[in-house]
């Protein structure tokens, strides 16, 4: 059998799993199987959160909502389930940025929930 040098190509896979392991705390930015170790719990980590990050802010604005709608003497509920039965077709985020940029404009959608 013949005999494969691959110094070239394990240079290249250790350059560039330490390359985009570069600013990671102690030794997983130093060693290679730190860092490949490293690697693969950051892409894992980084697809959950992806996912996260959406409910997150689903959260975020239905409390901003909430809070807009406190002022108002009325319940979150309520008006979403009114909005859906008059067919408005805004969502949770639009809601959310009318709430806290243009009140006046929230309060007439809120007036077509009844």
């Amino acid at each position: 059998m013949t005999r494969v040098k691959k110094a070239v190509n394990a240079l290249k896979r250790r350059r560039s799993i330490l390359f985009r392991t570069k600013g990671f705390r102690h030794g997983l930015s130093k060693k290679e199987r730190q860092a490949k170790d490293a690697l693969l719990h950051a892409g894992a980590y980084a697809f959950n959160h992806r996912r996260d990050k959406k409910s997150d802010r689903r959260m975020m604005w239905n409390t901003k909502i909430s809070y807009a709608l406190k002022g108002m003497n009325k319940s979150y509920s309520k008006v979403m389930g009114g909005l859906k039965k008059s067919n408005v077709g805004l969502d949770r985020k639009i809601l959310a940025t009318l709430a806290t940029e243009n009140p006046e404009v929230f309060k007439k959608v809120v007036a077509l929930a009844k």
